[in-house]
Order: C-alpha cells, then sequence, then structure tokens
C-alpha cells in the first residue's frame, strides 16, 4: 500500500496550569507532529509545512452534566510506537494493511483520557471513560475552524432521519452558514491549496453517528441525534420518535468513545488508497468466518423482475419460474447469489409467509443444487419484530439478507446494526444494510456485514450521473463498502436519458458501467439489470462476472476529485483496470504506465473501451486485446461520462 506523508500537523489540548503544557507527537516518517498544549480547554491547530490547515479546533465531551476537557488536570502522559501488519478478514482492497502509529495517551483527573493517534496519512483521536456504572453522554465537541476560504465536497440532509443517498454539494466554507441544512460524514475538505482532509469515524458502537453544522463563522461543529424514548407507529417500515432524552447516548461509563479521524493527503489518490477506517477499527470478534463468502448478486427489483424473449414460456414477476430463471442465469455465469427484493414474501410484515407465488422452499432447493444461494430482503422494522427470524432462515437454508429503510443513526439504531449482526453471524447469514449510514467500522468487528448503502446508486435513475458518482471513490467508497447497485446494459448521454421500470437505464457509457465493477468496492456487489440483456450483452457479462469482490492490491494510477478515476486492482496473478470520468466537454486521454507488472512477463490485456460514437451514443464501445509487459504504457481514451475496463492476466 503506497502512504505519501505530507502534513505538519499540531493539536493543541488546553490543559491546567500545573505540569508540562505541551506534549508533541510525530507520525512515524515524522512529517506530521501535533503538538498538544493544555491550558483551559481543549483546542488543536493543524499545520502542514507551514500552512495552518485548522485553527483553534476545540474537543470535549459532556458526561452527567460535567464536561471533560474544560480547565483539565493532567495525571499521566503515555506514549508507544506500532508497526503492525494486520490481515482483514473481507480485503476490499489489500490482503495486507500496515499499521505503522505513534500514539499519545494523556490521562486526566476526573477518571478521562483522550488517545491520539499519527500515522503517515492522518491523524485520530478518542476519548476514553473510566467511570463508575452507567452514564449519559450530553454531548461532544468537536469543532474545526477554517482559517481561509475552504471548498466543502458534503451531503446536505434536511434532519437526523435521512437515507444518506443526498446529491453531493460543493460549498465555500465563508458561504456556509448557522441557517444551512447539516452534513454528515464523510466529509471531504479542499484547503484549495495543496491539501484535502477526508473526515470520519471509527469504531462507531452504543453511540450515534455524527453529524455536523456551520459554525457560522467559516467553521463546522458536530451534532448528534438524541437517544430516542418513546416511538409511534408510522407505516409498515418505519417509526415516529415521540419523545427523545436530552442526551445522546446512555452507556457504560468504562469504555472508549468512537474515533474521530482525519486522512490528509496532496495527492488525491491517496484518500482512495486509504484504510484507516479498518486500521481503527475492533478486530473480528466471530470465531469462524470460513463461511463468508462475498460475491456477486443478480438482483430483480431494478429490471422488475421481467426476463423476456422467445426462450421465456412463463409469465414473469414476482413468482417461483421468475426466480428459477434468475438462478438459472447466476448458475450459467457463475454468480453465486440472488436477491429477492420486496414481493416475496406475503407482506412486508411477515418474513415467514411467502408471496403464494413464491416457492421459497423450492427456490432454496433449487439454488443449492445449481450452487446459487438466495439472499431475502426486509424492513429493519419487520427484523426487529421479529428476530427469531435469523435462526429460521439460517434452517431453511438462506445465505443473507437485506435490510432496509433504518435512514437513522442515534443510540439505539447504531445498537440495532450491530444486535442484527451478532444474531446473523450466529446463524452463518450475512448482511447487507440498506437505506443505512455509512460504514464506520462494525463491518470489521462483524465481517458478515458485507456492505451498505448510503450512497445515491443507480435506483436514483436520472437523479443518479457520472458527475456526482465520481466522487464516490474519494468520499463515500473511502470509508468503506457500498452498494451503488451498478450493471445497467441501457447506456444513455444524460441529454436523452429517459427511462422507466422495467426498460431501467443508466446515465453513462457501456465502458463506464463495466468499469464500477472494479472501481467500487463492495463485498456483496450486485448486477442491477435484466438477465434478458445479459445474455444478449454476453462479452460484457462475461467480463463483469470475472471481476472479483475482494482485492490483494490496490493502486490508485490517475485521480482528480470530482473529474476522472484510473485504478488497477489485483487479484492473484491478474489485474484489473477501471476508470470513470465525470460530463467533460471533451473526452480525457490518459497515458497508464504499467510498473506494477512483474518484470519479464509478457501480459494478455483484454479491454473494453468507449467507442468512437459514445460521446453521443452512449451503447457504443469497442472490446480490444494486446500483449503488453511491465513498463510498457497504453494509451486510453475516456469520452464523456465514459469509463475503461480491462483485465490484465
Amino acid at each position: 500500500m503506497k502512504k505519501h506523508l505530507l502534513l505538519l500537523l499540531t493539536i493543541c489540548i488546553p490543559l491546567s496550569s500545573h505540569g508540562q503544557k505541551v506534549h508533541e507527537l510525530s507520525s512515524p516518517d515524522g512529517k506530521i507532529k501535533m503538538s498538544i498544549n493544555l491550558s483551559d480547554k481543549v483546542c488543536y491547530n493543524l499545520i502542514c509545512q507551514n500552512d495552518t490547515l485548522l485553527k483553534e479546533c476545540s474537543l470535549q465531551m459532556k458526561i452527567n452534566n460535567q464536561q471533560l476537557g474544560i480547565k483539565p488536570q493532567l495525571a499521566k502522559a503515555s506514549r508507544k510506537s506500532i508497526n503492525e501488519s494486520l490481515t482483514p478478514i473481507i480485503p476490499l482492497k489489500y490482503s495486507t494493511v500496515s499499521s505503522q502509529y505513534n500514539q499519545l495517551l494523556l490521562s486526566f483527573r476526573g477518571n478521562y483520557s483522550i488517545e491520539f493517534r499519527t500515522f503517515n496519512d492522518g491523524i485520530a483521536y478518542r476519548f476514553i471513560t473510566n467511570q463508575k456504572g452507567m452514564i449519559e453522554v450530553n454531548n461532544e465537541t468537536f469543532q474545526i475552524n477554517f482559517p481561509k476560504n475552504y471548498l466543502l465536497h458534503v451531503q446536505q440532509s434536511g434532519g437526523f432521519k435521512t437515507a444518506y443517498e443526498e446529491e453531493y454539494h460543493h460549498i465555500q466554507s465563508h458561504e456556509w452558514n448557522a441557517s444551512s441544512p447539516m452534513i454528515h460524514l464523510p466529509v471531504l475538505i479542499d484547503t484549495q491549496k495543496d491539501y484535502k482532509l477526508l473526515i470520519s469515524e471509527s469504531n462507531l458502537t452504543d453511540y450515534p453517528a455524527m453529524f455536523f453544522k456551520s459554525t457560522g463563522e467559516n467553521g463546522m461543529s458536530a451534532t448528534f441525534p438524541k437517544v430516542p424514548l418513546e416511538f409511534g407507529e408510522d407505516g409498515d417500515r418505519s417509526v415516529k420518535i415521540l419523545k427523545e432524552a436530552d442526551y445522546i447516548a446512555k452507556t457504560s461509563g468504562k469504555r472508549s468513545f468512537p474515533w474521530r479521524y482525519f486522512v490528509i493527503c496532496q495527492e488525491d489518490k491517496q484518500l482512495i488508497e486509504n484504510t484507516m477506517t479498518y486500521k481503527l477499527a475492533e478486530r473480528n470478534v466471530l470465531d469462524d468466518t470460513s463461511w463468508i463468502k462475498p460475491g456477486l448478486a443478480s438482483w430483480e427489483w431494478w429490471n422488475g423482475a421481467t426476463p423476456y424473449g422467445p426462450d421465456i414460456n412463463f409469465v414473469a414477476g414476482c413468482n417461483t419460474d421468475t426466480y428459477k430463471y434468475f438462478i438459472d442465469f447466476a448458475a450459467d455465469y457463475k454468480i453465486p447469489y440472488i436477491v429477492m427484493d420486496e414481493g416475496w414474501a406475503m407482506s412486508t410484515k411477515d418474513p415467514y409467509t411467502p408471496n403464494p407465488e413464491v416457492d421459497i422452499h423450492e427456490l432454496i432447493r433449487y439454488g443449492k443444487e445449481k450452487n446459487v444461494g438466495i439472499v431475502l430482503w426486509l424492513t429493519w422494522l419487520t427484523v426487529e419484530k421479529n428476530f427469531s427470524l435469523f435462526e429460521t432462515f439460517g434452517k431453511w437454508g438462506v445465505k443473507g439478507v437485506k435490510i432496509d429503510f433504518m435512514d437513522r443513526s442515534d443510540q439505539w439504531m447504531v445498537n440495532y446494526y450491530e444486535r442484527v449482526a451478532k444474531e446473523a453471524a450466529k446463524h452463518h447469514l450475512f448482511v447487507d444494510f440498506h437505506g443505512s449510514f455509512k460504514p464506520a467500522g462494525l463491518e470489521y468487528k462483524y465481517p458478515n456485514i458485507l456492505s451498505y448503502e448510503g450512497v445515491r446508486g443507480m435506483e436514483q435513475m436520472g437523479g443518479c450521473h457520472p458527475d456526482n458518482s465520481v466522487y464516490l471513490p474519494f468520499i463515500r467508497n473511502a470509508v468503506g463498502p457500498m452498494d451503488y447497485t451498478p450493471g445497467a446494459m441501457f447506456s444513455m448521454q444524460p441529454e436523452v436519458y429517459c427511462s422507466k421500470h422495467p426498460n431501467s437505464a443508466s446515465i453513462g457509457t457501456r465502458a463506464y458501467q463495466m468499469a464500477l465493477f472494479v472501481i467500487f468496492e463492495s463485498g456483496l456487489q450486485m448486477m442491477a439489470d435484466n438477465p434478458t440483456l445479459y445474455y444478449r450483452n454476453d462479452e460484457c457479462t462475461r467480463f463483469i462476472t470475472q471481476v472479483p469482490q475482494t482485492w490483494d492490491e490496490t493502486i490508485a494510477l490517475k485521480a482528480q476529485v470530482g473529474k476522472y478515476v484510473i485504478i488497477a486492482k489485483r487479484k492473484g496473478e491478474k489485474w484489473y483496470i477501471g476508470g470513470m470520468t465525470n460530463n467533460w466537454e471533451q473526452q480525457r486521454e490518459f497515458i497508464l504506465n504499467l510498473d506494477f507488472l512483474k518484470e519479464g512477463q509478457a501480459y494478455r490485456m483484454t479491454s473494453f473501451e468507449d467507442g468512437i460514437n459514445a460521446n453521443r451514443q452512449a451503447m457504443d464501445y469497442r472490446k480490444t486485446e494486446r500483449i503488453l509487459r511491465k513498463g510498457d504504457r497504453v494509451n486510453i481514451r475516456l469520452a464523456r461520462n465514459g469509463g475503461f475496463a480491462a483485465v490484465i492476466e
């Protein structure tokens, strides 16, 4: 994994008037420094190469109406250096991750500590408390101030109830004010002078997710949903919160709180290659993970479950014959799963009674015969009211569940995710969280969590376009797996786009859609389109279905936030390349250097590139084969909203 370290970081934490007031902590390569000052409150400055990136920022926590971090009194400061090699159960970027950092633990009177870590690609901190019994966390302060006008790449929500699917907005920080909508993590900050900072959190457990609001003075401050106390009915897939507490969490007094982290880079490609969420997450707690199998899944919802053509002799829809056809298609291309979305059950409220047209037990048996597993869709509310379904589904032979419409991230809902993951793992079921917040480390504690939505994906039809999606590798997918649901076989440029189920289409070229399977990370990668169209586009389908979902190595070759990204990924001895670009007026041309190949070995590259007319007719592509060696250069062209996909073997 490439790590280019660049920053000089100062964190000043004000403390008491007694003892040492300044504590410095450097990154292993010495390029990032945290200068922690202890006076009457906790504050920090972030400095890089004589540039102040963040100034007079503060971090505090209020528990049981007592403020931690105000007039703190240092009791002890301890240091250590770690250099370890980590092996993720589900390797979305690398089969081995190097985690090297220096740590400073400041312990204060009042039974709390703040732990800081400096990596070669960023910094992190968290609170640790050692209080008796249960505590109420009234609030946590995470405030940062910008010394200059910065560009913020953010998703804005009207409140704490959100599916995290908002389009990215690009806001000048001095124009963002206290009346503006709040934003949620992850957030990408462009200093507009050499540096970018990606903010997110990890090891989020028994605690609400963090949002931000404007300070009104060129800065941002954390805000959190409060603990819900009473609920009311709100349809078959949600609840109304009728009463809230005056605190954001009620939790054990002896615990570590979520990590708040910054990935810091000068080169945009470092955002794509980062593994900070994993390095800070709690390690796997499952004794046996051998049953967890990432893979592709054929999915019927986006295409309306309507295969068609001369080989179809049944009425298509949510019925046994149609799902058997999906299983046959999956078996033909060695796709390990099909997802049965809304409609497989008689009612969204009843997970035990299938639609009379769907013989679920026959489909599970048939799928097993064909080596294709079944994944069942459910609303979160149905799961909560029927927690025994995990045991039942395990006995039936279901492989996984897709759980939808959580749309919240308060403490209760964050705990719900963990309860689901834990119970599902007992019965060897994996989980895909849809209608969810972003990944924040739970997927490493429970690696049976294969993916999360929390993204503006292809379900949004015309609302999903390359100008927005090209930000995802740098922001949303940079913090964890992402269920975007790619794979459209009808491709259109935006000025002619029109689409409606069951004839769903996407904005972007055919090569762009194929490249998404290489670029986007997900342990359960959906194939959203109709088997009929995949059969008719066999050479494209064969490429898509050979792309792995886990990787040994990831190299970002070319990258500019919001404009383009080209990534090379290795699985075993094979390399895959995926490239995508935005709605640029002209085509983009690149020269790729293949120095990552082995010396003395000849390779064959099979590529799918935008055709000469792809700027107008997005379906236009061409397939090319060529022989390559290490050090060769490859010229590629991306049409507007275009892509490039290749395998090198």
